[in-house]
């Protein structure tokens, strides 16, 4: 057997036990739980109407940025956007999904972790976002966009 054979066999492997894996994250309850509540938020009427406030308020406040804090309107700008976020922070469908969208990343983290440690201690895992608090899920992220209020 050739050398470039053997390769193409492990490599076979390789893929069908990452289709297996990926087969399982997709049947895992972190899975589940973060569609339900993604099409939970994603069907709010309270949340779409605030999405689209937040959208405005964010278009205003990135022309206000352009200009940075000289501009005469940047800190109302900066708090209208803030307020909204924080009003969709609140709502109980949002709570959720960034819960469940919290616990998912978590998983997928310890899954790269572990992938990563397997073949060597010196191999980078990519940062997990969501731990380090980068998440923005209520305004920018909510609406599939990212938000320049102080978001990642």
């Amino acid at each position: 057997m050739a050398v470039t054979e053997a390769y193409t066999l492990d490599m076979s492997a390789i893929l069908m036990q990452a289709y297996s894996l990926g087969d399982m994250i997709n049947d895992s309850v972190e899975t589940a739980d973060y569609l339900y509540w993604k099409k939970r938020k994603d069907e709010d009427p309270k949340v779409r109407e605030l999405v689209l406030l937040f959208d405005k308020k964010k278009e205003l406040f990135e022309e206000c940025q352009r200009f940075g804090h000289f501009h005469p309107d940047y800190h109302a700008a900066l708090d209208q956007v803030k307020a909204i976020q924080e009003q969709l922070d609140s709502l109980e469908t949002v709570k959720h999904y960034k819960e469940a969208e919290q616990r998912l990343d978590q998983l997928l983290y310890s899954i790269s972790q572990t992938i990563a440690q397997s073949v060597s201690d010196t191999i980078k895992v990519p940062g997990n976002e969501l731990q380090a608090g980068g998440s923005c899920s209520s305004g920018g992220c909510s609406s599939g966009g990212s938000c320049s209020g102080g978001c990642s």
